[in-house]
């Protein structure tokens, strides 16, 4: 029996177990390409099981239907190899299947039970926590990495990338003192791993700590940045700091320069720049014509229905546009979604479709229908996925839709929950200005 590096068993040869390790750890750090190196061990050896699962694993957590037909060419090898694969590869195999099937909840346990019997299978620990994030489980994208842990030391190859998706499960669980110095360990191990650096960034978005959080991406970025397949996301994160820091227009140069480098061809990008210029938008600023790029890119998956979150995204992009044609299609997309089967059928009917609603009526100017459809969800958003920073995006438009409604109690109450959390929020603090505005004129 062949092995990895770990100590993982593996139905391929000794040669090609090697060539797994590097391709996995240019995973693990989200370099550039893990894809092109599996493709290079599946033409020197075809019958690499773990090449082909593995390969159907990354891209089905890409959650992006412009690279099904990829997902599905890797499954039909790897399930065509089912016989020859030992248990451990069994389960990734099945796990690819369950999301191509459109069992999000089923694809992750598949991987965490094969890190449940090969605790040090690395690989398993993160496309298993990649699921519960897309699933918006957070106490499991904290226990699923915290159940192998003890099997674990620190001279184990990857430890520090355990590290990092540790320090990112704590920081979604609220334990932000404990994930900030777990992702710093983690940086201090790896500068390239751009996981734990976000996990950091993470801890300070949640803080309000913009001016720590733009110095410590930058100060790091020079270990994340170069050929990563994730860097986009990060620069999100510092645009979000900026915006903090009243920098518009450095806000809109990181657009500009880095978040949409990759021309938003993977709908990962797509969100984050979405969700940027939507926020921006949202507080009256001009982002010019920066939303026709978004608009192309979800333009060619407006009928996907592979993911509320996406569709949702996709949106916002639609409303700041004023594409009523398209905000039409992305509602009929979701509501053929919630009145099918499976995950996002769960998600798009719970989530999905009432916050689109809302984000509709927001542009149509209708800012108490736009709170009537989104307050509800405020409490349920997890179930759409995403991360507790991804999704302030709702409580983000619910303040300004308050404010705009002339609602003096809403405003005041969507407005003291977020300087509940961040006290030293100049966004916070503008809404609860105008939020007073509203109970002078009210009293005049």
């Amino acid at each position: 029996m062949t092995t990895d590096i770990r100590g993982n068993p593996l139905s391929c040869n000794a040669a090609s177990a090697a060539k797994l390790d590097a391709a996995f750890s240019k995973f693990h750090t989200y370099q550039i390409d893990p894809i092109a190196d599996l493709d290079a061990i599946i033409a020197e050896a075809p019958d690499c099981v773990m090449a082909h699962a593995a390969r159907a694993g990354i891209i089905a957590t890409a959650a992006d239907k412009a690279f099904d037909a990829e997902l599905q060419a890797s499954l039909s090898k790897a399930e065509a190899l089912a016989r020859r694969a030992n248990p451990r590869e069994r389960r990734y195999i099945a796990a690819a299947r369950s999301w191509a099937e459109g069992d999000l909840s089923a694809a992750t346990e598949h991987w965490g039970l094969a890190a449940i019997e090969n605790p040090a299978d690395l690989l398993a620990v993160q496309l298993a926590q990649i699921g519960d994030f897309f699933l918006g489980q957070s106490q499991m994208v904290r226990d699923r990495v915290a159940r192998v842990m003890p099997r674990w030391s620190r001279d184990m190859p990857g430890y520090g990338y355990l590290l990092g998706m540790h320090a990112f499960g704590l920081e979604e669980c609220g334990d932000f003192a404990r994930a900030e110095a777990a992702g710093r360990e983690a940086v201090g191990l790896d500068r390239r791993d751009g996981w734990a650096a976000h996990a950091v960034a993470h801890v300070m978005e949640m803080q309000g700590r913009a001016a720590e959080g733009s110095e410590f991406l930058w100060d790091t970025a020079p270990g994340w940045a170069p050929d990563s397949l994730f860097a986009y996301h990060n620069w999100w994160h510092l645009a979000l700091f900026r915006v903090e820091q009243g920098d518009i227009a450095g806000a809109l140069a990181l657009f500009d320069e880095r978040i949409s480098a990759g021309g938003f061809g993977q709908a990962l990008e797509a969100v984050d720049g979405s969700a940027l210029l939507w926020r921006l938008w949202v507080l009256g600023h001009d982002v010019g014509d920066r939303w026709t790029k978004l608009a192309e890119a979800w333009g060619a998956r407006i009928e996907d229905g592979l993911y509320a979150f996406n569709d949702v995204h996709a949106m916002m992009v639609f409303v700041g546009t004023d594409d009523v044609a398209a905000q039409r299609a992305v509602l009929a997309t979701l509501e053929r979604a919630a009145a099918g089967q499976g995950t996002n059928a769960m998600m798009s009917r719970e989530v999905g479709l009432p916050l689109a609603r809302g984000l509709a009526a927001f542009g149509a100017g209708d800012y108490a229908g736009s709170l009537g459809h989104i307050l509800p969800v405020r409490g349920i958003a997890n179930r759409f996925g995403g991360s507790h920073a991804q999704r302030d995006v709702v409580s983000w438009t619910l303040c300004e839709a308050a404010v705009r409604a002339g609602d003096r109690a809403m405003a005041e109450a969507m407005v003291a929950e977020r300087l509940a959390a961040k006290e030293g929020s100049p966004v916070a603090q503008g809404w609860a200005a105008r939020a007073g505005a509203l109970g002078r004129r009210a009293a005049a």
